[in-house]
Protein backbone atom coordinates (compact mmCIF):
# COMPACT_ATOMS: atom_id res chain seq x y z
CA UNK A 1 0.00 0.00 0.00
CA UNK A 2 3.16 2.57 1.23
CA UNK A 3 4.55 1.70 -2.53
CA UNK A 4 1.57 2.69 -4.33
CA UNK A 5 0.86 5.75 -2.80
CA UNK A 6 4.46 6.60 -3.30
CA UNK A 7 4.31 6.12 -6.77
CA UNK A 8 1.06 7.64 -7.40
CA UNK A 9 2.62 10.71 -5.84
CA UNK A 10 5.93 10.68 -7.68
CA UNK A 11 3.41 10.58 -11.20
CA UNK A 12 1.50 13.60 -9.98
CA UNK A 13 4.64 16.08 -9.23
CA UNK A 14 5.69 14.74 -13.06
CA UNK A 15 2.73 15.76 -14.61
CA UNK A 16 2.18 19.09 -12.70
CA UNK A 17 5.98 19.59 -13.74
CA UNK A 18 4.67 19.28 -16.99
CA UNK A 19 2.18 21.60 -16.99
CA UNK A 20 3.22 24.57 -14.73
CA UNK A 21 7.34 24.22 -14.36
CA UNK A 22 9.46 22.16 -12.05
CA UNK A 23 8.20 23.53 -8.40
CA UNK A 24 11.15 25.45 -6.70
CA UNK A 25 12.23 24.18 -3.33
CA UNK A 26 11.59 27.68 -1.62
CA UNK A 27 8.17 27.95 -2.74
CA UNK A 28 4.92 26.49 -1.03
CA UNK A 29 2.44 25.05 -3.29
CA UNK A 30 0.04 23.74 -0.51
CA UNK A 31 -3.20 26.22 0.91
CA UNK A 32 -4.88 25.14 3.37
CA UNK A 33 -8.72 24.90 2.01
CA UNK A 34 -10.40 26.31 4.74
CA UNK A 35 -8.70 29.32 4.41
CA UNK A 36 -8.35 32.15 2.37
CA UNK A 37 -5.20 34.20 1.28
CA UNK A 38 -3.70 36.94 2.98
CA UNK A 39 -5.18 40.18 2.03
CA UNK A 40 -2.41 43.16 2.48
CA UNK A 41 -2.49 46.47 1.28
CA UNK A 42 0.82 46.77 -0.70
CA UNK A 43 0.79 48.51 -3.97
CA UNK A 44 1.63 46.74 -7.28
CA UNK A 45 4.27 48.76 -9.29
CA UNK A 46 4.13 47.44 -13.35
CA UNK A 47 7.55 45.96 -13.75
CA UNK A 48 9.70 48.16 -16.48
CA UNK A 49 9.94 46.66 -19.91
CA UNK A 50 13.83 46.27 -20.77
CA UNK A 51 15.01 45.64 -24.06
CA UNK A 52 17.97 44.27 -25.29
CA UNK A 53 19.00 47.84 -27.26
CA UNK A 54 21.90 50.26 -25.32
CA UNK A 55 21.48 53.48 -24.75
CA UNK A 56 23.37 55.43 -27.52
CA UNK A 57 25.59 57.89 -25.66
CA UNK A 58 28.07 58.53 -29.06
CA UNK A 59 27.88 57.87 -32.46
CA UNK A 60 28.30 54.54 -33.96
CA UNK A 61 30.54 53.10 -36.79
CA UNK A 62 29.55 54.76 -39.93
CA UNK A 63 28.00 57.51 -38.37
CA UNK A 64 28.88 61.22 -37.54
CA UNK A 65 28.35 63.39 -34.89
CA UNK A 66 26.19 66.35 -34.84
CA UNK A 67 29.01 68.85 -33.24
CA UNK A 68 32.27 69.63 -35.06
CA UNK A 69 34.97 69.17 -33.34
CA UNK A 70 36.71 72.55 -31.95
CA UNK A 71 39.51 73.83 -33.63
CA UNK A 72 42.84 74.44 -31.65
CA UNK A 73 43.91 76.85 -29.77
CA UNK A 74 47.03 77.53 -32.06
CA UNK A 75 45.22 77.01 -35.52
CA UNK A 76 42.33 79.54 -34.23
CA UNK A 77 45.44 81.96 -33.48
CA UNK A 78 47.03 81.52 -36.69
CA UNK A 79 44.26 82.27 -38.37
CA UNK A 80 43.29 85.71 -36.38
CA UNK A 81 46.69 86.69 -36.71
CA UNK A 82 46.18 86.30 -40.90
CA UNK A 83 43.40 87.95 -41.01
CA UNK A 84 45.15 90.95 -39.10
CA UNK A 85 47.88 91.07 -41.75
CA UNK A 86 45.80 91.22 -44.15
CA UNK A 87 44.18 93.52 -43.57
CA UNK A 88 47.10 95.67 -42.38
CA UNK A 89 48.38 94.97 -45.85
CA UNK A 90 45.16 96.52 -47.28
CA UNK A 91 45.45 99.88 -45.53
CA UNK A 92 49.00 100.34 -46.50
CA UNK A 93 48.31 99.55 -49.73
CA UNK A 94 45.65 102.21 -49.42
CA UNK A 95 47.70 104.68 -47.83
CA UNK A 96 50.05 104.11 -50.96
CA UNK A 97 47.03 105.38 -53.42
CA UNK A 98 45.76 108.31 -51.70
CA UNK A 99 47.67 109.40 -49.55
CA UNK A 100 44.71 109.93 -47.29
CA UNK A 101 45.24 107.31 -44.34
CA UNK A 102 45.48 108.96 -40.68
CA UNK A 103 49.02 108.54 -39.58
CA UNK A 104 47.85 106.58 -36.87
CA UNK A 105 46.13 103.86 -38.66
CA UNK A 106 49.39 102.80 -40.58
CA UNK A 107 51.37 102.83 -37.30
CA UNK A 108 49.24 100.39 -36.52
CA UNK A 109 49.13 98.33 -39.42
CA UNK A 110 52.91 98.63 -39.38
CA UNK A 111 53.15 96.95 -35.99
CA UNK A 112 51.13 94.43 -36.71
CA UNK A 113 53.32 93.11 -39.59
CA UNK A 114 56.29 93.33 -37.42
CA UNK A 115 54.91 90.96 -34.89
CA UNK A 116 53.76 88.46 -37.47
CA UNK A 117 55.70 85.64 -38.39
CA UNK A 118 55.88 85.60 -42.21
CA UNK A 119 57.32 83.06 -44.48
CA UNK A 120 60.14 85.31 -46.02
CA UNK A 121 62.09 82.31 -48.23
CA UNK A 122 60.72 84.23 -51.25
CA UNK A 123 61.50 88.34 -50.21
CA UNK A 124 64.79 88.53 -51.94
CA UNK A 125 63.36 87.58 -55.59
CA UNK A 126 60.03 89.86 -55.18
CA UNK A 127 61.84 92.97 -54.10
CA UNK A 128 64.68 92.43 -56.74
CA UNK A 129 63.59 90.61 -59.18
CA UNK A 130 65.51 87.52 -61.31
CA UNK A 131 67.68 89.28 -63.31
CA UNK A 132 69.15 93.16 -63.99
CA UNK A 133 67.93 95.77 -63.72
CA UNK A 134 66.22 94.68 -61.08
CA UNK A 135 62.91 96.31 -59.45
CA UNK A 136 62.17 99.93 -57.91
CA UNK A 137 60.33 100.82 -55.25
CA UNK A 138 58.99 104.25 -53.81
CA UNK A 139 58.94 105.58 -50.41
CA UNK A 140 55.48 106.38 -48.91
CA UNK A 141 55.85 106.40 -45.51
CA UNK A 142 58.32 106.77 -42.46
CA UNK A 143 57.92 105.70 -38.87
CA UNK A 144 60.41 106.63 -35.74
CA UNK A 145 61.69 104.05 -33.45
CA UNK A 146 59.66 101.81 -31.74
CA UNK A 147 56.34 103.25 -33.89
CA UNK A 148 55.55 106.48 -32.25
CA UNK A 149 55.04 108.53 -34.76
CA UNK A 150 55.47 108.95 -38.35
CA UNK A 151 54.70 110.61 -41.70
CA UNK A 152 54.17 110.47 -45.28
CA UNK A 153 57.67 111.02 -46.77
CA UNK A 154 57.35 114.71 -48.09
CA UNK A 155 59.29 114.07 -51.36
CA UNK A 156 59.69 111.37 -54.45
CA UNK A 157 62.28 108.81 -52.85
CA UNK A 158 63.00 105.45 -55.02
CA UNK A 159 65.23 102.86 -54.29
CA UNK A 160 66.15 99.90 -56.80
CA UNK A 161 67.01 96.81 -55.52
CA UNK A 162 68.65 94.12 -58.20
CA UNK A 163 68.61 90.64 -56.79
CA UNK A 164 70.84 88.66 -59.74
CA UNK A 165 73.48 91.23 -59.61
CA UNK A 166 73.16 92.47 -55.70
CA UNK A 167 73.13 96.24 -56.49
CA UNK A 168 70.88 98.65 -54.44
CA UNK A 169 70.46 102.26 -55.84
CA UNK A 170 68.54 104.93 -53.63
CA UNK A 171 67.37 108.44 -55.03
CA UNK A 172 65.46 111.15 -54.41
CA UNK A 173 64.29 113.56 -57.09
CA UNK A 174 63.31 116.96 -57.32
CA UNK A 175 62.22 117.30 -60.74
CA UNK A 176 63.83 120.40 -62.60
CA UNK A 177 65.71 120.77 -59.85
CA UNK A 178 68.08 117.48 -59.83
CA UNK A 179 68.31 114.77 -58.13
CA UNK A 180 71.02 112.61 -55.64
CA UNK A 181 71.37 109.16 -56.04
CA UNK A 182 73.68 106.91 -54.25
CA UNK A 183 74.56 103.56 -55.41
CA UNK A 184 76.55 100.46 -53.99
CA UNK A 185 76.64 96.83 -53.22
CA UNK A 186 74.60 94.53 -50.92
CA UNK A 187 74.47 91.29 -49.20
CA UNK A 188 71.34 89.14 -48.12
CA UNK A 189 71.26 86.70 -45.33
CA UNK A 190 67.39 85.06 -44.25
CA UNK A 191 65.43 88.60 -44.84
CA UNK A 192 68.35 91.02 -43.77
CA UNK A 193 69.60 93.13 -46.68
CA UNK A 194 73.34 94.78 -45.52
CA UNK A 195 74.53 97.44 -47.89
CA UNK A 196 77.55 99.57 -48.60
CA UNK A 197 77.46 102.35 -50.94
CA UNK A 198 80.26 103.15 -53.27
CA UNK A 199 79.69 106.22 -55.13
CA UNK A 200 77.41 109.25 -55.07
CA UNK A 201 75.59 111.11 -58.31
CA UNK A 202 74.58 114.79 -58.07
CA UNK A 203 72.37 116.18 -61.24
CA UNK A 204 71.52 120.09 -60.54
CA UNK A 205 69.23 121.55 -63.00
CA UNK A 206 70.75 121.36 -66.80
CA UNK A 207 74.15 120.97 -65.37
CA UNK A 208 76.36 117.74 -66.25
CA UNK A 209 76.06 115.31 -63.66
CA UNK A 210 78.89 115.05 -60.92
CA UNK A 211 80.21 111.60 -59.84
CA UNK A 212 81.77 111.17 -56.32
CA UNK A 213 83.53 107.60 -55.12
CA UNK A 214 83.69 107.15 -51.66
CA UNK A 215 87.18 106.02 -52.39
CA UNK A 216 86.37 102.45 -50.67
CA UNK A 217 88.86 99.57 -52.78
CA UNK A 218 87.97 96.25 -50.39
CA UNK A 219 85.34 94.66 -52.19
CA UNK A 220 84.37 92.69 -48.62
CA UNK A 221 80.48 91.88 -48.70
CA UNK A 222 78.43 94.31 -46.71
CA UNK A 223 77.48 92.77 -43.45
CA UNK A 224 75.04 93.66 -40.07
CA UNK A 225 78.33 92.53 -37.94
CA UNK A 226 80.66 95.17 -39.42
CA UNK A 227 77.70 97.78 -38.62
CA UNK A 228 77.34 98.56 -42.27
CA UNK A 229 73.44 99.64 -42.85
CA UNK A 230 70.76 97.54 -43.09
CA UNK A 231 67.32 96.35 -43.62
CA UNK A 232 65.24 93.78 -41.86
CA UNK A 233 62.19 93.00 -43.94
CA UNK A 234 58.78 91.91 -42.69
CA UNK A 235 56.56 91.99 -45.33
CA UNK A 236 57.01 91.81 -49.20
CA UNK A 237 54.97 91.23 -52.20
CA UNK A 238 54.43 92.56 -55.74
CA UNK A 239 52.99 96.28 -54.67
CA UNK A 240 54.29 97.11 -51.07
CA UNK A 241 57.13 96.08 -48.88
CA UNK A 242 57.94 96.88 -45.03
CA UNK A 243 61.25 97.24 -43.42
CA UNK A 244 62.86 98.42 -40.55
CA UNK A 245 66.68 100.37 -40.52
CA UNK A 246 69.32 99.63 -38.79
CA UNK A 247 68.59 102.97 -36.90
CA UNK A 248 64.96 101.45 -35.47
CA UNK A 249 62.91 103.23 -37.53
CA UNK A 250 60.43 101.47 -39.69
CA UNK A 251 58.98 102.52 -43.29
CA UNK A 252 57.38 101.05 -45.98
CA UNK A 253 57.76 101.54 -49.97
CA UNK A 254 55.26 100.73 -53.23
CA UNK A 255 55.84 99.19 -56.66
CA UNK A 256 57.29 102.20 -59.00
CA UNK A 257 58.38 102.44 -62.50
CA UNK A 258 62.41 102.71 -62.57
CA UNK A 259 63.71 106.33 -62.49
CA UNK A 260 65.73 106.50 -65.70
CA UNK A 261 68.59 109.03 -65.47
CA UNK A 262 71.78 109.67 -68.20
CA UNK A 263 74.01 107.70 -65.18
CA UNK A 264 71.88 104.89 -63.95
CA UNK A 265 73.18 101.42 -63.15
Amino acid sequence: MGMQAASAAASLSFIYSLKWGAPNSAQIFVTPSNKLPLKTNATHFPCPKFTNNKVKTRATLGEKDDIAPPTPLLVQEKEQSNREVEESVKILKKAAKTRKVAAAEILSALSVIEKAKIDYSGFLETLGGSESPGRTWMLIFTAEKKLKSGRYFPVTAVQRFDAAAKRIENGVYLGPIGCLTFEGRFSWKKRMLAFIFERVHIKIGPLKPLEIGFGQKDNREPSTVSKDPFFVWFYIDEEIAVARGRAGGTAFWCRCRRVTTSYSL
